[in-house]
This record gives structure tokens, sequence and C-alpha cells, in this order.
């Protein structure tokens, strides 16, 4: 493996990470000195040049996780689970602002709330990572619990992930089908919107649908954001994003971080890891042509999804800088969607 294979650095739009040290399946000190499986650890991420990104603070339903076997038809609806009690959510987030604190003090990331840390944390051994909040449900309809997180160092925030939230609705795993299922923002989810902006909250639209996209749209006064979602025109999984969207996107100078999970890559929807890095580079291509070269970066889902064999985890990512400079991706360009467009985000978005 050579400098170039790895260098630029990847910054990421969203991995599961801290969910694996919630649920015990991990320890800071074993993503520091290397872990058996899953997709990221300290050592793969420096052999790969995976330089961080946003680690999400995700509350499992009490359910579990959904099966493989839910993504294997031709067309599928996966149920969504219940929501979430507020107590049990703000509980288990601050047990994943625990760990990520318990990263950083282990050695294994640089915590960080603005872009010259980030910037700074590139350029050295640690992941560089932003703390971010996956489905509101640990925050309340007085928003009380957000200042308090705020402090602690989140700076990105998923209104909802696809179960439904006092804030949005989310969409379901549903193939194929398009995004426009079910209501908008809540009146505590037009609030929410208003404080995130007031703070420097990023707004994360991944999960949401068309409805509450479109108010957020109408409401927010920062760029608009996916940080893991796909094109829907080469993929029609609810999870992904339309054109109509994607101009929105545009419109607001925000960007889009494509998503590895194989069942928003693929055409066919299916969870299965046989995806050629072309399916990655038809993504590309088509965001590229509807939101600009500024506004696309990568948002993997490592370790919250099944990925392309052909990446396997962050210490494959030089198998993605191969492909992209095979398919006409040159050396400004790959900085740009590696990690520059993130950056210019986050500066029009961050307060500092």
């Amino acid at each position: 493996m050579t400098a170039q294979m790895t260098t630029p650095k990847i910054f990421d739009g969203h991995n599961d990470l801290v969910l694996k040290l919630i649920t015990g399946k991990a320890t800071a000190e074993g993503v520091r000195d290397g872990l058996a499986g899953g997709h990221i650890d300290l050592p793969r991420a420096r052999a790969g040049g995976f330089g961080g990104g946003f680690f999400a603070i995700f509350v499992p339903s009490p359910a579990g996780a959904f099966r493989l076997e839910d993504f294997a038809s031709a067309t599928y609806d996966v149920p969504l689970p219940a929501p979430l009690d507020q107590a049990q959510a703000l509980k288990v987030t601050l047990e994943g602002v625990a760990a990520i604190e318990a990263l950083a003090a282990a050695g294994v990331i640089e915590l960080c709330t603005t872009v010259a840390q980030i910037e700074t944390a590139l350029a050295g051994d640690r992941m560089a990572a932003v703390m971010h909040v996956e489905g509101a449900e640990a925050i309340g309809a007085d928003l009380a619990e957000l200042e308090g997180l705020h402090a602690r160092g989140l700076r990105s925030l998923g209104p909802v992930w696809s179960r439904p939230t006092i804030f949005a609705e989310g969409v379901p795993f549903r193939f194929p089908a398009s995004p426009d299922i079910g209501g908008g923002l809540t009146g505590a989810g037009r609030a929410l919107v208003a404080e995130c902006n007031r703070l420097g909250i990023m707004l994360d639209l991944s999960h949401m649908n068309e409805k509450g996209f479109d108010d957020v749209a109408a409401l927010s006064d920062a760029p608009l954001v996916a940080t893991h979602s796909n094109a829907w025109a080469v993929c029609e999984s609810a999870r992904n994003l339309t054109d109509r969207q994607l101009r929105m996107i545009a419109e607001s100078d925000g960007m889009v971080g494509i998503n590895f999970a194989a069942s928003f890559l693929r055409p066919d929807g299916q969870m299965v890891g046989d995806v050629p890095l072309d399916m990655v580079m038809r993504h590309l291509d088509h965001l590229i042509s509807v939101l600009g070269e500024d506004r696309v970066g990568f948002g993997s889902d490592f370790d919250g999804a099944v990925v392309p064999e052909a990446i396997g985890d962050c210490a494959g990512l030089p198998a993605l800088r191969a492909a992209m400079a095979d398919h006409g991706v040159d050396a400004a360009l790959m900085e740009k969607l590696a990690w520059g467009n993130w950056m210019r985000v986050l500066r029009k978005t961050w307060h500092a």
C-alpha cells in the first residue's frame, strides 16, 4: 500500500462505532489497539487513510437490530420500531457521550467542535471526531437537554432515525418507494430547527421523510445536509434523495455524503455486499450532476451496514480512491470529495 493510495484522508459523514461501545461489543482500548471485527479501529484507520468524521450516538430499539433477511425480497417494507421513551433514550445517549469521551481519553480520537480542530486532527495520528446524535429521542419538547449536549460537544443532530419522534417522522426501510411518506415537522420540530440554528448544530436530514425535509428547508438558515444518503434516481429506496431534494440541497449550498450501505447503492435494493465500486461511481456521477463538485462527500455508515466487499472496512479505502482515480477524478476533486467539501459546509454551519 503506497502513501499515495492512502491520501487524501477521508473525513466521513457517518459511522456507528459508538454503538459497539454502548452495547459492550468493544472498548476504547480495543479500538485503539485493534478489533477482531467491525469496520473501524485506529490501526485500520491509519492503514486506510480514514481521517475520522461524524461519530453517531444511536439508541437501539428494545427489539434489537433489523435482520438481513428483511432486505432479501425483491420488494420489502420493514416495519419501524415504536417510538422510544425519552428518559431511557437520554440515559443511552449520555452513555454514548461518555463513550466518545473515553475514545478521546484513550488517544483514539480528537473530539472537534471547530473546523480548525478537524484540520489539525486530520494532519495527526488520531481520528477527527464530530459528535452526532442520530434521532433526537433524548431531547424533550422543551429542548432543555439540547444545550447540555451542545456543551459536551454535540455539533450535529438528526431529528429522526427512521423511528418517529416528537419532532418529525422518518422514512421506513421500504423498496421501491419514494421518501414521500408521512407528515412534516411538529411544532416541537420547528422549535428544534430554530434552536439548532441558534447553537450552530448541523441538522442531518438523512432519515427524514420528504415533508419533514421540505419543512426544514423552509425554516432553516443553514445549508441542508444529508450525511449518509444516496441518489434515488440510481436506487429507488425510500432512504435515498430525489432529484427535487438534491436541487434544494444545491440551492442551500449544502451537501450529501454517499452511503456505502449496499441496499442504498444497488438498483435492486438488496443488502448484499457484492457491489462493484462502479456502483458507487454511478451515485457519485449523479450527485455531482445535480449538486456540483463542491457539495458531495462520503458518509460510509461503517459499523452500521453491509458495505461493498471491495472496500470491506476503513482499511480498504485505498480501493475507493483507486476507483475514483480510474473513473477520472483528478487530485483537486479527490481532495474536495475526501474532506474539503465537509469543511466548507461546516464553516457555513458552525459558529466557530
